[in-house]
């Protein structure tokens, strides 16, 4: 009796079911990395926390494998730390090395703003002056969380405008990490206004390269880098260092 025929390889459409599944798979990641990543930056997931995936799944609401390939992707980003048999940790707050990042980030965003200048097409434009609005009319009653929502749509808007797809890769890490120090520094230890200060070096980066000047651009990039490393001095003699890593153990004078 011959062997029935196996059935041909199920060839998807644009608009079929399976496409339709990975399409969403690929939507819950980004979601799963994303909530992670926001949570991460407004430490709700502490510096030093240990955790299990389990744990990130009952957080979030996710299931195992978007949260598992979230964090695998933070993992490369230096944000989460893997602990074999022992689960994963959120990484502790480094000053030092986050410092020595930033001069990167200087650079690479130099790049960014050079390209954007350049490169923005009338869409990108009009969508950077649309945020320059919403930051100047929001400005003094700004929260720090609808700030770096903002931010976020900055930092995505320039990449975009660049036009190099490399630059994600590569400054997507930096930015969350100075997101996490400027979260921490605003809420902890800067003065009330030190908020608005780093509106005020958004808003000059925006429209510079909105209007495509690109020497304001770059030197509003630089003042904005400049003040970031500012905090970083106050940070090391003011905060609580259980702050950046909440396995730190102090010493308890009696």
């Amino acid at each position: 009796m011959a062997k029935a025929a196996k059935p041909a390889p199920r060839i998807a459409t644009v608009d079929g079911a399976a496409v339709a599944a990975r399409s969403n798979r690929v939507n819950l990641f980004d979601l799963a990395y994303e909530q992670l990543e926001a949570r991460i930056v407004s430490c709700d997931l502490r510096p030093g926390q240990l955790l299990t995936i389990q744990e990130l799944q009952d957080i979030t609401g996710f299931g195992r494998t978007p949260i598992h390939q979230a964090v695998n992707r933070l993992a490369g980003d230096t944000l989460v730390l893997i602990r074999p048999r022992h689960g994963l940790q959120i990484s502790p707050v480094d000053l030092s090395r986050d410092r020595l990042l930033l001069r990167l980030r200087r650079d690479v965003e130099r790049f960014v703003v050079q390209l954007a200048t350049e490169r923005a097409r009338a869409t990108h434009r009009s969508q950077l002056l649309h945020i320059a609005r919403g930051l100047r009319a929001k400005r003094d009653g700004m929260t720090l969380d609808v700030f770096n929502r903002f931010d976020r749509a900055l930092d995505r808007l320039l990449i975009a405008a660049a036009d190099e797809p490399f630059l994600e890769h590569t400054l997507r890490p930096l930015h969350t990490i100075s997101r996490r120090v400027g979260w921490l520094y605003h809420r902890c230890v800067g003065a009330p206004e030190s908020l608005l200060e780093t509106i005020d070096h958004h808003i000059a980066i925006v429209e510079a390269v909105a209007n495509r000047r690109q020497a304001e651009a770059e030197a509003a990039t630089d003042g904005l880098i400049g003040f970031m490393d500012s905090m970083f001095g106050v940070m090391e003699r003011e905060i609580d260092p259980t702050l950046l890593d909440c396995s730190f153990d102090p010493v308890v004078v009696r």
